[in-house]
């Protein structure tokens, strides 16, 4: 994963540059009595240290990605880390702005304690950016290892990490994948469920080449198992895959589309 993160900060840090460019320069506008230098240095200090601490999301989103399950937990775990980071970004960007002007000798007053709230809430803003950036390119470029394509004499196989075992089981038996937390259940055309710790999204990422659909955002399924689409009157669908059945929303029209040419 961590070519996600190496992706994702660069698409970070240039649009809090662009967002931090954009502030300074209606600084400027709106207070010419103060040196250009004064809004400059504020907002590139924040600028920085809000890329330079974009770490805390990266963790908070390896332990909990958005759409992980529950989502109690989720929540929680996005909430430290938002917390974290801004504790992390406001005192930074302080202790640089103190510096600065103190050698260019501008006088400078900022209390702290008091400014961290309304700092927090503007950081808000930027910590969903660097998380919704990690989430974009997990989902674009998550690991593939875990799967691969056997010889042509054989069927494509898949190792489900029950716990201590390893199950390696045919792709073309796997019906559909739901998310039970920090674990996903996989449903066998045998009956079994097994379970493995893992997100969903990285599951996509790895099985979406092979002929896995994402019809909700706790449920995949084998697009070549499909053997119903059941329509519902709120406009989603039930997939039926012989004796599984699992939804299809209408906010993956893709899925529906990809199905249907399956």
């Amino acid at each position: 994963m961590s070519g996600v993160f190496w992706r994702a900060v660069p698409l970070f840090a240039v649009t809090v540059l662009a967002l931090n460019t954009v502030n300074m320069l209606t600084a400027i506008q709106d207070r010419p009595h103060e040196p250009w230098i004064v809004p400059a240095v504020e907002e590139y200090t924040s600028a920085v240290c809000a890329i330079g601490f974009m770490w805390i999301g990266w963790i908070a989103f390896r332990i909990a990605p958005p759409d992980s399950r529950p989502l109690w937990r989720m929540l929680l775990v996005q909430g430290l880390g938002l917390l974290a980071f801004a504790a992390a970004h406001v005192t930074g960007f302080y202790l640089l702005r103190a510096l600065i002007f103190g050698w260019l000798r501008i006088p400078f007053e900022f209390d702290l304690p008091a400014r961290f709230v309304y700092e927090a809430r503007k950081d808000a803003i930027g910590y969903f950016i660097g998380v919704a950036a990690f989430w974009g390119m997990a989902r674009l470029y998550g690991p593939q290892a875990a799967a691969a394509p056997e010889p042509a004499a054989g069927p494509a196989m898949f190792d489900i990490r029950d716990g201590a075992r390893v199950l390696r089981v045919p792709l073309v038996d796997i019906l559909a994948i739901a998310s039970a937390g920090n674990y996903a259940e996989f449903t066998l055309a045998d009956g079994r469920k097994p379970l493995m710790r893992s997100s969903l999204t990285a599951l996509d990422a790895q099985l979406a080449p092979l002929g896995f659909v994402r019809t909700h955002r706790s449920w995949l399924v084998n697009s070549g198992r499909v053997t119903e689409l059941r329509p519902e009157r709120s406009g989603d669908y039930t997939v039926v895959l012989g004796g599984v059945e699992a939804p299809l929303s209408r906010r993956f029209p893709q899925a529906l589309a990809r199905i249907r040419g399956a």
